[in-house]
């Protein structure tokens, strides 16, 4: 009989939400063969079996919180020649084996796809999610996806039927609990722990982007075809990159322990992403050093896996600075939190079309329509001070009025 301990998953991780048991009691399994998701609150990660036996015991199931080095199943360990006599005498066998012994056991508690009317339904962890957030019973929902895998929309779709989804078991009455737990519980430590430790000071301006979206809609097709969607936040990075290099005190952490400000002089940008497990900030390393269509196509690649619930640790770790861009969802202005321990952030709202005065060389004023877009930086104001953001803004501005620039910049 052997035990199956959490592993120790590295970075620094102590626990994890069970997400989902993909095996059941009785099963046999194979060394290597997925038996767990595991979320914590840096990703999901796929936990596989060190041996290869029958499960004897689960002592986990779906929503706990596990540590590292928590007894998670059991298991009976046979040697190759023991396998596979079991497995002859098994398919010999015209009937299954007497109820009640341990291989017809059911588990505790539903804990994967397969308890709900006793089949396997291919989702995500995301899906899997938010499926139970909504009290969806995920082999009620009919998946449009290959296979027959429900996807997110599909959950949507199935919850336009409220006959059909069963309420949420922890409501009473006008209110409902919801556990503060995996990215959630992460995403409020760090904002808490952000906010707590760094003076938060924001600058904001306009950006005329009116010549950068006829360029941007001009060359978009292009970039699909490469696997790469060319969005305003793909030029930001360039911007933010430009300006991280005239004022490095944007680009750095500070050190109170030693009284060191440390410039970073490589540029790892994170991207703020919005998921149904809450925010994720994937890294795109070396932003100066990539094409944008370089960067589109990871910039793509990334937002897809953060919301799929499959990045790995490393896409996530090592940023230096952060891009958000919430003008997709609407507003005028928003003050982001810092990503600690960076030392600046940069947000861009949603741009609008308003009447601009420009004058000519003649002092002529003239009303035009152009399109703006809100710009914010928010900064340590430890390590720098307003006129540097003020200036330091002015050249995200100017890279992303003039695009033209980035064409010089991918040169050098």
């Amino acid at each position: 009989m052997s035990v199956f301990k959490l592993p120790d998953l590295g970075e620094g991780i102590h626990e994890g939400e069970i997400i989902e048991v993909q095996v059941s009691l009785g099963d046999t399994i194979t060394e290597d063969q997925p038996i767990l998701i595991v979320e914590t609150d840096k990703a999901a990660v796929e936990i596989p079996s060190p041996f290869t036996g029958t499960v004897t015991a689960i002592h986990v199931k779906a929503h706990d919180m596990v540590q590292v080095g928590d007894s998670l199943m059991e298991f009976s360990i046979k040697g190759r020649e023991g396998m596979a006599e079991e497995e002859e005498r098994n398919n010999s066998k015209p009937a299954p084996p007497v109820q009640g012994t341990p291989a017809q056991q059911p588990p505790t508690e539903p804990v994967t796809a397969r308890e709900n009317k006793g089949r396997v339904v291919p989702a995500s962890p995301a899906t899997r999610r938010l499926a139970r957030e909504l009290g969806v019973v995920l082999a009620d929902v009919k998946g449009t996806g290959p296979g027959g895998r429900v996807s997110s929309e599909d959950i949507r779709t199935f919850t336009e039927h409220p006959k059909k989804i069963e309420q949420p078991a922890k409501t009473v009455g006008r209110e409902e609990r919801v556990p503060l737990r995996s990215v959630r519980r992460a995403i409020a430590r760090q904002m808490a722990l952000s906010w707590k430790q760094i003076p938060h000071v924001s600058h904001m301006d306009e950006a005329d982007i009116t010549f950068l979206e006829t360029e941007r809609k001009k060359y978009k097709k292009q970039v699909a075809e490469h696997g790469g969607a060319l969005t305003l936040t793909t030029f930001a990075l360039k911007a933010a990159v430009t300006a991280l290099k005239a004022y490095p005190f944007f680009n750095a952490r500070l050190d109170l322990e030693r009284q060191e400000i440390i410039l970073n002089h490589y540029y790892n940008l994170g991207v703020a992403t919005d998921t149904e497990r809450g925010l994720i900030v994937p890294v795109i390393n070396d932003v100066d050093k990539k094409s944008l269509v370089e960067l589109a196509i990871e910039l793509s690649e990334l937002s897809s896996q953060a919301r799929e619930a499959k990045l790995t640790l490393a896409q996530i770790r090592g940023g230096t600075f952060t891009v958000t861009n919430i003008g997709a969802v609407g507003g005028t202005a928003f003050t982001p939190i810092i990503n600690y321990p960076e030392t600046a952030i940069l947000g861009l709202g949603q741009a609008r079309w308003k009447p601009v005065v420009v004058e000519d060389n003649e002092l002529n004023r003239t009303i035009v329509p152009r399109l703006l877009i809100p710009l914010v930086v928010a900064f340590d104001h430890r390590v720098a001070d307003g006129t540097q953001a003020a200036l330091f803004l002015n050249l995200v501005k100017e890279v992303l009025e003039d695009p033209v620039a980035l064409l010089f910049q991918e040169e050098e």
